[in-house]
């Protein structure tokens, strides 16, 4: 597939006033470009023999305006466009590739150090734009983050979504600062020795401003999603539909510098194809990524517990380097809250959070309450560096009714486990923006759609989520600029009483994960778990060969004891979540203890000890 890439599609500016058009248009016989300014011009393209339309034209310059005339007399924006200024349903606008990178040097980081922090644009700065996000980037950079994932950026109705809406999967949305935008962001990332990990929706694309179906068959009627139609990656002409998907994937690390792709919902990507769509993508992703010599991630996000998706090909796997463990979040979720409804129904036990500290996925085929089937394939065999983890992110924030955060359901000790759990994991941990410091701020669904009926089809549909969970009363409206304007973050809070505490925590967290081998070596294999499901506490070992540590979670609401098989030696503690340091009611383990092979302790409620050993018994 990289080798068909030569020549790229949408609009291509070479120098010297010439610019490159190419469409995919294979049922329309006549495909025109229409130049609306500086200057205008109208040009007819040629047509090769899988129906894509072409030429170089000339006096085409950095910001001209153009569209394309189909057969049956529309003009509409480039399915590739670049840039939309004018919005969805304006004219595409030619850019220039030139940019003053200064990461010359910057070949990547290993996935194994990735400790991801997840931000929406619009929201996490007062001026919603990439530009914005740079300042804070020495914080994020301080607290240990290793790199930066942006929701969706593709160009959204509007100035105001989460991003899945998105329809110009080439084009950076405008209100966010466009292409040169995200480009100093990256680039001011990379300064920091920070990688930047980007959101992209491959399963549908958004109602407003959709025109791909009007260029040829990138739909298919065989499949729905629950946002509309599917994409074809497997019938009649799905060949050109992969192409168009696969370059978009490129296109990010080759323009824009990104160092990994967060794939969006791969459950809802149907493709019973013999070579599917996303092994495909992982190929030609591991060929340009051996061209180039940098690394690029693809990170996928799944709901079905398929062990294909990040399976080495030559074991029957896709190939995607690391996927989102929705699982291992359960678990830890309704341990602290005791929610039951929905899919959290699933979870609430001790020895789940076990399975997916041992494993990955919790469910590997037995049966699922919710689902009312078997579900899940053993994912034992994965390595551990690829799942990503995490207490809170922005679907299972944004997808409650009202956008609570953690810190809304659960007390401040409960926050302080949350993050232990999560960092402390041999497994690649996300942080949500905000969670950090605890922000109060909601993250709510918001959009800013133009059209009435989609404006309360979407009202409709938010309401008819909610039903499996049992929530009382309305959902904010999605297209009310307050719903938005609740979301931003407040980084005033990071500074204040136990704002400012579990910040630091978390600080102090992520340095002894960086620090302490045994907690810096992503494995399964060393790793000892167990489970205390009478008394709610998780226990687990971590080694190397010249590292070993001992970390006990607790999530009783009252005080329990506990005998743990902690190994002959002398052990110091390094953590105690119920230091008064940390705002707890003051620890009752001691700095060093000297253990036998077995330990009693007697553990505070919602807490958590982590000790190193120090010598051999």
């Amino acid at each position: 597939m990289v080798g068909r890439m030569a020549v790229t599609l949408g609009a291509s500016y070479l120098g010297d006033n010439r610019c490159r058009f190419l469409v995919w248009a294979p049922f329309s016989k006549d495909v025109a470009v229409h130049i609306k300014s500086p200057r205008e011009q109208r040009q007819p393209l040629q047509k090769d023999d899988k129906g894509y339309h072409y030429a170089i034209l000339e006096n085409v310059t950095p910001g001209s305006l153009y569209s394309y005339r189909l057969e049956n007399g529309r003009e509409l924006p480039d399915p590739a466009s670049r840039s939309q200024p004018e919005g969805v349903h304006g004219p595409s606008q030619v850019i220039s590739n030139d940019f003053a990178w200064t990461d010359t040097c910057w070949t990547g980081i290993p996935l194994r150090d990735y400790i991801i922090y997840e931000l929406h644009v619009g929201t996490y700065a007062p001026e919603g734009t990439f530009d914005g996000v740079i300042p804070y980037l020495d914080e994020l950079k301080g607290l240990g983050i290793s790199a930066v994932e942006l929701m969706p950026v593709a160009q959204f109705p509007g100035a105001r979504n989460w991003g899945y809406d998105g329809v110009y999967p080439f084009a950076v949305q405008a209100s966010y600062g466009g292409p040169a935008g995200l480009k100093r962001l990256v680039n001011a990332c990379h300064a920091r020795g920070m990688a930047v990990v980007l959101d992209v929706v491959y399963n549908h694309l958004g109602p407003e401003g959709n025109y791909l179906g009007q260029y040829g068959p990138y739909f298919t009627d065989r499949y729905r999603t629950p946002w509309g139609p599917a994409l074809n990656f497997d019938g009649p002409y799905s060949d050109e539909v992969r192409r168009f998907f696969i370059e978009n994937a490129l296109y990010w690390s080759t323009d824009f510098h990104i160092d990994a792709l967060r794939l969006d919902a791969l459950h809802a990507i149907l493709d019973t194809s013999p070579r599917p769509f996303l092994q495909e993508l992982a190929a030609s992703v591991g060929e340009w990524r051996e061209r180039l010599g940098r690394r690029f991630y693809l990170i996928g996000e799944s709901d079905a517990d398929d062990r294909r998706l990040i399976a080495s090909p030559e074991s029957g796997g896709y190939g995607l380097d690391a996927q989102w463990n929705d699982d291992f979040h359960h678990c830890l979720h309704t341990l602290l809250t005791h929610e039951d409804a929905g899919y959290y129904r699933d979870f609430g036990r001790v020895h789940h959070l076990a399975k997916a500290f041992r494993e990955g996925f919790v469910y590997s085929g037995q049966y699922s309450a919710y689902r009312r089937k078997r579900h899940g394939s053993s994912s034992r065999d994965i390595p551990a560096e690829r799942f990503v983890v995490f207490a809170q992110n922005h679907d299972q924030v944004g997808n409650r009714m009202l956008g609570e955060r953690l810190g809304q359901l659960v007390s401040f000790e409960g926050l302080k486990l949350a993050a232990a759990v999560v960092l402390l994991s041999p497994f690649v941990p996300l942080i949500f923006m905000g969670e950090e410091f605890g922000e109060t701020a909601p993250f709510q669904y918001f959009t800013s759609h133009s059209d009435p009926a989609l404006i309360e089809a979407v009202r409709r549909g938010r309401r008819e989520e909610f039903t499996a969970f049992r929530w009382q009363g309305e959902p904010p409206d999605p297209q009310d600029e307050a719903t938005f304007l609740r979301c931003k973050i407040n980084h005033a809070l990071r500074e204040t009483s136990h704002h400012k505490i579990l910040s630091e925590f978390y600080r102090e967290l992520i340095r002894l994960r960086r620090e302490t081998p045994a907690l810096s070596a992503l494995s399964k294999e060393t790793l000892e778990v167990l489970s205390y499901e009478k008394a709610k506490v998780l226990y687990l070992r971590r080694w190397t060969e010249d590292s070993e540590a001992v970390i006990v979670y607790a999530f009783s609401g009252a005080m329990v004891s506990v005998t743990l098989p902690v190994p002959e030696g002398r052990w110091q503690k390094r953590l105690d979540s119920t230091d008064k340091w940390w705002l707890g009611g003051g620890s009752r383990l001691p700095e060093e203890l000297s253990c036998d092979g077995e330990t009693d302790l007697e553990l505070e409620p919602q807490s958590v000890q982590l000790l190193i050993r120090t010598e051999e018994a």
